[in-house]
């Protein structure tokens, strides 16, 4: 149940995170679903086109809904060097890494619904000394000591349309997903899948569809032992602790939407096996959502998109829909 407004980190403020948040608002500022940022009050007026009005510095969440009509809320946590559009830099690593942490622990302690996060690029944290490999295993650490009943570990899923697919392997090397690959991860995955199903998105008996690695999901172990090895065992596990769970399927024919009727939430076994379809079906709107954690947090399917920050052509469409799905995952969670 929804106890607050969502909390809106700004991402890296040398790429298009502080446009789209202003264009966000715009889009949002009479809609029932207010947010406020966290991060540097004067990036975001110099991405309103140096708008001081169109910005309202608050010291709390609860001062949100009184302001968001007129203005963009912001917990100014100012940068402590000048940014410059399109050019990032380490420099800026600390404010970012410090709107992140500080969004988590109001959301931690209920003072938010929910977090929804802008792009962040990982080069320039880890030229500062950032060692997660990206938001969502930053998120599991900060959200570690919290787990809620039953809670399993932080799991990417995106969303587009109809489609939502969650990923057992995220960012890496093609080359090293069939080591990555275990019995555990994959039944880890599709766990956290089932319960995100039922307790974010209101389906009491998810349907979980589940990719092969290889062509043609191996041809019985003549493409590949992959799926008799690990997905086939995988999924015989799932089903025997109660999740209805299927596959592996060939992954070039679970996605027509005629086969996407079949199945709630499709389990990937690497990036572009779910990337590729969620973009194609919606490349504007898709968001990604960390299942698994004991806050709610969403963020637009895209990156900070350097070449084109400060140019005011950026779309806002992920991240309004990252705003609107964070809201209605909020809405379904128990206090």
């Amino acid at each position: 149940m929804k106890t607050g407004p969502l909390a809106l980190t700004l991402g890296d403020p040398a790429g298009i995170g502080p446009e789209i948040v202003v264009k966000a608002w715009r889009a949002l500022r009479l809609e029932r679903t207010p947010f406020f940022v966290v991060g540097d009050a004067r990036t975001v007026a110099s991405a309103a086109n140096g708008d001081c009005d169109a910005v309202r510095t608050i010291s709390s969440p609860d001062e949100v809904e009184a302001v968001f009509a007129d203005a963009i809320p912001i917990l100014d946590l100012p940068l402590t060097t000048p940014v410059v559009a399109g050019q990032p830099s380490p420099a800026a690593a600390g404010a970012i890494i410090q709107w992140i942490e500080t969004a988590v622990g109001l959301a931690l302690s209920g003072a938010v619904s929910g977090v929804v996060t802008a792009p962040i690029a990982k080069a320039p944290l880890y030229a500062a000394g950032f060692k997660f490999p990206g938001h969502t295993e930053f998120l599991g650490e900060l959200t570690s000591a919290a787990r809620f009943e039953g809670a399993r570990g932080p799991i990417m899923m995106l969303t587009a349309a109809d489609l939502r697919a969650t990923l057992v392997t995220v960012h890496e090397p093609l080359a090293r997903v069939a080591d990555k690959l275990t019995l555990d991860a994959i039944v880890h995955a599709g766990l956290v899948t089932a319960q995100a199903m039922q307790r974010d998105f209101g389906i009491a008996a998810p349907r979980i569809a589940v990719a092969g690695l290889n062509p043609h999901a191996g041809e019985s172990g003549t493409i590949g032992q992959e799926e008799v090895r690990l997905v086939e065992p995988a999924v015989r596990a799932l089903r025997e602790l109660g999740v209805d769970a299927k596959g592996p399927y060939p992954a070039d024919t679970m996605f027509p939407a005629e086969v996407r009727a079949t199945y709630d939430a499709a389990l990937c076994l690497y990036h572009d096996q779910a990337l590729i379809p969620v973009k194609m079906l919606d490349f504007w709107g898709g968001v990604n959502v960390t299942l698994g954690l004991p806050i709610v947090r969403t963020s637009p399917d895209h990156g900070t998109a350097f070449d084109i920050a400060g140019r005011g052509i950026a779309r806002p469409d992920s991240l309004i829909a990252a705003i609107r799905l964070a809201a209605e995952i909020a809405e379904r969670r128990p206090r």
